[in-house]
C-alpha cells in the first residue's frame, strides 16, 4: 500500500489507515503513474472530454486519486475538484467529486446534505450511524469538524427529537462492551410484555453490544418470539411512540443481522443520490458483498441494474464502480 503515503501528504484529514477491504470492487490501478494520468486528465478538461475525465478517475484507488490531485496541482497550478466543478454537472459532478474525497470527508458530506435544506433525510443518517464502526464513526466526526467548522453531534440534536434524537446520538458514540447473552435476551423479551413502550432499554442495548454478540442476541430472540425482531417492533411501537423512533431501530436491526443485504435494499430505491453515496461509500471497503446480496434478493446483477436505469457518462461511471457482472 505504498500509494496511502502519497495520500496521507496530501490531506491532513486522511487516517493512519484507510478503510480499505479486501471485498471492495475498485482496486489500486496497476502501474500506476500519477504524472501520466495528470497530463490526460488536463488536456481532457481543457477539452472538456467528460468520458476520458470518468475513465480515469472510476478507476483509481482513492489514494491514487488523492495523489493524482496533488500531480495536477503541481503540474497545472490549480485545484482538481475546482478544474472538475467547471466541466462537470448534475449527477456526474457529484459522483466523480465523492470519489475525490476520502471515506471520513465523503460521510461527513452525505450527512451534511442529509441535514440541509427544509426536511431532515433521515434514511441517510440511518444508513451511516448504523454501518459504521466507533472508529469510523469517530474519524467522521473529526472531517465533519475540519470540513463544516460544525459539531456533528449538535447538528444531529437539532434536526431530530425525543427519543430518535437519543438513537441518534447512541449510535454515533457507540462505546462496545460486554454483554451476557441470556441477560440481554430476557431484557429484550420482558420489554416487549410490556404495554407502554421503554425506547431506553432497545436503545441502550443495541447501542452497546458488539455486532456478534447482538445477532446471536436477536436470533434467539426471534426463535423465543416465533417472530422476526422487526415485526415485533412494529407491533409494540405501533402508535404509541415517533415513526421516525420505529423506523430507527427496525433500520439498526436490518443493519445488525445483515447490513450488505440492508445497503442492497437502499440501492434498490433507484435514486440517483442514494445509489452514488452506497456505492462510493462502499467502493472499497466490501461493495462486492452488497452486489451478491442485490442479486440475492432481487434476482438481477446490480451490475445489470445499473445499466438499465443510467445513461451516458453517469451509467460508465458507476459500471466502472461497480465493476462487473454476478
Amino acid at each position: 500500500m505504498e500509494i496511502e503515503a502519497n495520500s496521507q501528504e496530501t490531506s491532513p484529514l486522511t487516517s493512519k489507515a484507510m478503510w480499505w477491504g479486501t471485498l471492495g470492487s475498485v482496486r489500486p490501478f496497476p502501474n500506476f503513474r500519477p504524472e501520466r494520468d495528470a497530463t490526460v486528465l488536463h488536456t481532457a478538461l481543457e477539452k472538456k472530454d467528460v468520458s476520458t475525465i470518468v475513465r480515469i478517475l472510476t478507476n483509481r484507488s482513492n489514494a491514487q486519486r488523492r495523489s493524482l490531485a496533488q500531480v495536477y496541482k503541481n503540474f497545472s497550478q490549480k485545484e482538481l475538484d475546482a478544474s472538475l466543478k467547471k466541466v462537470l454537472s448534475g449527477d456526474l459532478q457529484s459522483l466523480i467529486l465523492g470519489l475525490m474525497m476520502i471515506p471520513e470527508q465523503f460521510e461527513a458530506h452525505r450527512l451534511r446534505k442529509a441535514m440541509e435544506g427544509a426536511g431532515t433525510d433521515e434514511e441517510t443518517l440511518l444508513e451511516i450511524l448504523c454501518t459504521r464502526t466507533p472508529q469510523q464513526l469517530s474519524d467522521i466526526r473529526a472531517a465533519y469538524s475540519q470540513e463544516y467548522k460544525r459539531d456533528l453531534e449538535k447538528d444531529l440534536i437539532s434536526e431530530t427529537s425525543g427519543d430518535f434524537s437519543k438513537l441518534i446520538v447512541a449510535l454515533l458514540k457507540k462505546e462496545i462492551g460486554p454483554g451476557i447473552i441470556d441477560q440481554d435476551i430476557a431484557s429484550l423479551s420482558e420489554e416487549l410484555k410490556n404495554k407502554k413502550p421503554a425506547a431506553d432499554i432497545w436503545i441502550k442495548l443495541l447501542t452497546t453490544r458488539n455486532p456478534d454478540h447482538l445477532r446471536t442476541v436477536l436470533e434467539e430472540l426471534e426463535f423465543e418470539k416465533g417472530q422476526t425482531v422487526e415485526d415485533a417492533l412494529e407491533g409494540h411501537f405501533k402508535g404509541i411512540l415517533s415513526g421516525d423512533l420505529k423506523k430507527g431501530l427496525k433500520t439498526l436491526v436490518q443493519c445488525l443481522q445483515n447490513q450488505y443485504l440492508f445497503l442492497a435494499q437502499r440501492i434498490q430505491t433507484m435514486k440517483s443520490s442514494v445509489v452514488q453515496g452506497v456505492m462510493v461509500a462502499h467502493s472499497e471497503e466490501d461493495l462486492l458483498r452488497v452486489r451478491v446480496a442485490y442479486l440475492q434478493s432481487t434476482g438481477t446483477s446490480l451490475y445489470t441494474a445499473l445499466q438499465k436505469q443510467f445513461k451516458g457518462e453517469l451509467q460508465q461511471g458507476l459500471l466502472a464502480i461497480c465493476r462487473a457482472e454476478d
